[in-house]
């Protein structure tokens, strides 16, 4: 589902307030799978989600779930990030793409973020439209 090349778009999660309700309606809705990922800010320690598709049984195989995308929570280093389904996509040059942002209308929605070695940064499109850029360390 995700591309590794310049351009193509990452992934894509949802962060919110309430990542363990908002996890649980899709797994209702849509029969995703999820797997607990331990997070932590100073002092506060919680839980984000992995949430994957159920891949179809053949007889006498078992398969795990492909990766659909991530549930976090409002936390962290996602305290500024919106309310909205948002989708990263690879930048070959943080900078340059950020001067390439502003100088076209366009804005940062958020600080650039480190995470470990890679960088990445919420924007709003001209229209107002947001999506992050994301950059391999």
């Amino acid at each position: 589902m995700y591309g590794s090349k310049i351009g193509d778009m990452a992934w894509m999660d949802l962060t919110t307030n309430n990542a363990e309700k908002v996890k649980n309606f899709y797994q209702k809705l849509l029969g995703w799978q999820c797997e607990e990922v331990n997070m932590s800010c100073e002092e506060d320690k919680y839980v984000d989600f992995t949430m994957t598709a159920k891949q179809s049984e053949e007889k006498g195989k078992s398969s795990s779930g492909s990766f659909v995308t991530g549930v976090c929570h409002a936390k962290g280093a996602n305290k500024d990030m919106p309310a909205v389904w948002l989708p990263y996509f690879l930048v070959a040059n943080m900078d340059e793409a950020v001067e390439i942002v502003q100088t076209e209308g366009g804005k940062l929605v958020t600080d650039i973020k480190l995470m470990g070695n890679d960088k990445y940064v919420v924007i709003a499109d001209p229209s107002g439209a947001q999506c992050a850029l994301y950059q391999n360390g």
